[in-house]
């Protein structure tokens, strides 16, 4: 519990995307975003909102510890849609969070992973996503989200 008391805040979100989400070999593309986070029940949850405002769409995260399984699960919406997608799953282990499960890209079943890392006082958080296209024998890197906190 208490794994994501980092994100709370205001933060300007450095974002590279591949521009294809399953080709490795596609080009990278930067753009900025903003995110404010919040802590709830004594740190067991997490909500941000983001925005992406060269991109024009935005969409919020719930993070909920489930004590008894002593992991997170991570619910992503996007404003686009209004629905939330399906959650990863996974917990903190030495200051780096692994996060998977099942989701679907451009109508291809995937499995994705999220990687959270630089979360301790003073480093510079980073967001990591990973697609992959065959169960988990290869993993793509398509997006990652550098975060500089807001005075």
């Amino acid at each position: 519990m208490n794994a994501f008391d980092f994100l709370a805040g205001t933060w300007d979100v450095t974002n590279r995307w591949r521009t294809d989400f399953l080709d490795a070999d596609s080009a990278w593309e930067e753009f900025p975003a903003v995110s404010r986070a919040s802590r709830h029940f004594d740190g067991g949850a997490s909500f941000d909102e983001i925005d992406f405002p060269t991109k024009g769409f935005g969409g919020l995260t719930l993070r909920l510890f489930d004590r008894e399984r002593e992991e997170w699960s991570l619910y992503w919406s996007s404003r686009r849609t209004g629905k939330l997608f399906p959650p990863v799953t996974g917990r903190f282990d030495g200051g780096r969070g692994v996060f998977e499960g099942e989701d679907t890209h451009a109508g291809k079943a995937v499995r994705v992973r999220f990687v959270w890392s630089g979360t301790a006082p003073g480093e510079s958080p980073r967001w990591e996503q990973f697609f992959s296209p065959d169960e988990g024998a290869t993993w793509i890197h398509n997006w990652t989200m550098d975060f500089a906190r807001r005075p």
